[in-house]
């Protein structure tokens, strides 16, 4: 079966991929090894744990949060397995919509491990031992990351588990321990905190999302230990760990270098991802894995060293984001197309769906110090919002930075409510280069979160803040 274009992989780098070649004539074949399409995201990963938080967040809200609005419970209750079955029709939901775009787009799949037999041959393995094979012009990789392991601290899957295990638990922990303080440990520790757990975040840096902008951390860790009782042990190095019948022992150094303990009923290891390339038979073709991170190699075209195959996503350099990976299957498919596209890596957003919510945008202030470019900047806190008034969520902030000469925006980062839908704002005025100025002058309709941005954005333009 001959193709212009074969996808290895079907998560959000894949998918839109192959959509987007389907879209401009190129007869295209996804081979995705499960038996569902979606990849990590959809199936472990992005949509599970936003449903989790969702169903978290509600049952926090009705527990600690509804009084205050003369809404009162009894006898208010975890169903452990309605919220496990919630979140499975989810991934049912956004599974069976990729298949229907497949099927719209008259792509072809095949299920099982595809494998180069050389660069525009492609072997299927299937579950049952069986081969078959596939051609095409073009090859783009899209297979994604696996949770990173730890050699001295072996996951079991029942009791030392990763993020895709902690998905699906049938119990609320009493004590869980979190080994991570990145966007994933601290988005399943606050998933469960919320339904009642002791939560202990150990974290090997002095610092939580120690990749975002340092004001960002520090405001996340003292809302979550003030709201949720949520622990944190900072600059700790884990050493080993043992699981005792349903009892997990952590075992780490201090910052001090002084040896630390902690006992609970489960541990998540949620320490980053690593490249996902087994399988492939790279070698074949002549590729080499960079040596650090085991990501594959690519030009500024996203090409490999072999032409005519490329890689996306979490398999090469760059953040781990499925819409990293998305817009780059976009890029790749349209290079192939004879198009010329571009990405702005510096404008691809973060994000931390925590309550409050985290995003982040562009340079960090520690970037700019780094780089030694003036830059100024501008806060305004959501205590001083007339809309996070009225919804009680008034812990966080948005803080502009700016250009000191030409007050072009530079960065924008906050933490706060509904900051994930915010930071499109920022993403889209930094496109066209916009001034503070040009933020502080646009009209932001009352009362909205929105209108921090405005007042943040006055803040860094000759510190002009209406409202503060």
């Amino acid at each position: 079966m001959q193709y212009d274009v074969i996808v290895i992989g079907s998560g959000p780098g894949g998918y839109v991929a192959a959509i987007r070649c389907a879209q401009l004539g190129l007869k295209t074949a996804v081979i995705e090894k499960y038996s569902t399409f979606g990849g990590t995201c959809l199936n472990v990963g992005c949509i599970p744990s936003k449903a989790l938080l969702d169903s978290s967040e509600h049952y926090h809200n009705a527990a600690h949060h509804f009084g205050s609005h003369g809404i009162n419970l009894s006898n208010l209750k975890v169903d452990m397995k309605q919220m496990i079955a919630r979140k499975d029709d989810v991934i049912k939901q956004n599974v069976t919509g990729i298949e229907f775009l497949f099927k719209k787009n008259k792509i072809d799949s095949f299920t099982g491990v595809g494998s180069f037999v050389d660069k525009n041959t492609i072997k299927v393995t299937k579950n049952d031992g069986k081969t078959e094979q596939v051609s095409g012009k073009h090859v783009i990789i899209a297979t994604g990351s696996k949770p990173t392991a730890l050699p001295f601290l072996p996951v079991d899957k029942k009791r030392i588990i990763t993020s895709t295990e902690a998905l699906a638990l049938t119990e609320v922990p009493n004590h869980l321990i979190v080994i991570g303080g990145g966007v994933i440990g601290l988005e399943l520790g606050s998933v469960y905190a919320r339904l009642g757990s002791k939560v202990s975040v150990i974290e090997y840096e002095k610092t939580i999302l120690p990749t975002m902008d340092g004001g960002l951390g520090k405001e996340l860790q003292r809302v979550l230990k003030k709201t949720l009782g949520m622990e944190f042990y900072l600059g700790h190095k884990v050493t080993g760990g043992t699981v005792k019948g349903k009892k997990v022992t952590i075992t780490a150094e201090d910052p001090k270098g002084q040896p630390a303990k902690w006992e609970g009923d489960y541990c998540i290891v949620a320490v980053g991802r690593t490249a996902y390339t087994e399988g492939l038979d790279l070698d074949k073709i002549g590729i080499k894995l960079e040596e650090r991170g085991k990501k594959v190699p690519v030009n500024e075209n996203l090409e490999t060293p072999v032409p005519g195959v490329y890689a996306i996503g979490d398999v090469i350099k760059g953040a781990m984001l499925a819409h990293k990976a998305e817009d780059e299957g976009v890029f790749v498919a349209e290079r192939i197309a004879g198009q010329r596209p571009h990405i702005d890596y510096n404008l691809i957003p973060g994000v931390v769906y925590t309550w409050p919510e985290v995003a982040s945008v562009g340079k960090t202030e520690e970037q700019l110090k780094a780089e030694g470019r003036s830059y100024k900047t501008g806060s305004f806190p959501f205590k001083a919002s007339g809309r996070a008034k009225a919804s009680g969520d008034t812990d966080g902030f948005i803080k502009v930075l700016a250009d000191t000469e030409t007050d072009e925006v530079l960065g924008v980062h906050m933490i706060g409510p509904r900051a994930a839908d915010m930071i499109a704002e920022a993403t889209v005025a930094m496109e066209y280069r916009a001034s503070a100025e040009d933020i502080g002058r646009i009209c932001h309709a009352h009362p909205t979160f929105t209108e921090a941005f405005r007042e943040a954005s006055l803040a860094a333009t000759a510190n002009r803040a209406i409202h503060m």
